[in-house]
């Protein structure tokens, strides 16, 4: 495989080659900051952990310049917080049991230009390499630029390589913005109740992050199972944790189809629904 940043990241748990790893890939996770694929796609490392007929591989974009920091981290240098992050996010593929992880090392203003076709054509090698047959994108309607630029070059890529390797299922998953906005009949509902305990260490391992002032385990957890309960009004909680999901596979099915088209016409639905109950 070939990237176009020398400071690509590739750790495998297990030890084994990275293309042979990559080549087990079931579920895989594109996001744009370390500690983004434990919050968004624990239904991916869940329903691979402990398995060998399912592999999760996670794809990191950004290299982890500009994080807030506090208490120990306080005096980091910016490098010295990258190199944080990055272990930190390997400490997560190996507590998941990942396949792989990749990280990119992309700054955010590369991966926000859209002129810049380098992270695209490295998402492209990820996939051929791994032709998942799910995979886990930042939702459209997230408030997070550098998350919306993820998914469009992600989008891009899967578009790319539609004619060698397709997904059953591509999410755009929750972190800066909830889904539960969105019709229920559009709503995918990812059961994430598995093994609390791997959830919880999965996020809690970014302690760079929690202990530097944002508590992402309580809020991710709490997140999760408030989905559970408030899912259905008329009926009995059938799992103790969900996360929402935007379903992205007609994106990349029809590559004429417009992202703004598609996510705002959710929106109207939203909308008209609201304006009906409220009539």
């Amino acid at each position: 495989m070939r990237f176009h940043k020398s400071t690509v990241d590739l750790f495998v748990p297990n030890g084994t080659a990275p293309e042979a790893a990559l080549a087990l890939t079931t579920h895989l996770c594109i996001s744009a900051h370390q500690d983004d694929i434990e919050i968004m796609a624990y239904h991916g490392i869940a329903e691979c952990f402990g398995r060998k007929d399912r592999w999760f591989t996670g794809v990191v974009a950004t290299n982890g310049a500009g994080s807030p920091r506090s208490g120990i981290y306080g005096q980091y240098t910016d490098e010295e917080m990258q190199r944080v992050r990055l272990i930190e996010q390997r400490k997560a593929a190996y507590v998941g049991d990942y396949a792989i992880q990749v990280q990119l090392g992309y700054t955010s203003a590369e991966v926000k230009d859209a002129a810049n076709q380098g992270l695209v054509e490295d998402f492209e090698e990820v996939l051929r390499a791994a032709r998942p047959e799910v995979v886990y994108l930042h939702n459209p309607a997230d408030k997070h630029d550098t998350h919306v630029a993820v998914m469009m070059r992600s989008l891009a890529a899967l578009r790319a390589v539609r004619g060698e390797t397709r997904p059953r299922k591509v999410y755009g998953c929750e972190v800066w913005r909830d889904l539960d906005w969105l019709p229920d009949d559009a709503k995918q509902a990812l059961p994430v109740s598995a093994r609390s305990n791997i959830a919880a260490a999965l996020v809690g391992v970014f302690d760079s992050q929690v202990s530097g002032g944002k508590r992402y385990d309580l809020a991710t957890a709490g997140r999760r199972l408030a989905h559970a309960t408030y899912y259905a009004s008329h009926g009995t909680d059938q799992e103790t944790a969900l996360s929402f999901a935007m379903d992205l596979t007609p994106l990349v099915d029809d590559s004429s189809l417009k992202v703004a088209d598609y996510v705002l016409g959710l929106v109207d639905r939203f909308r008209a629904d609201v304006a009906r109950r409220l009539g």
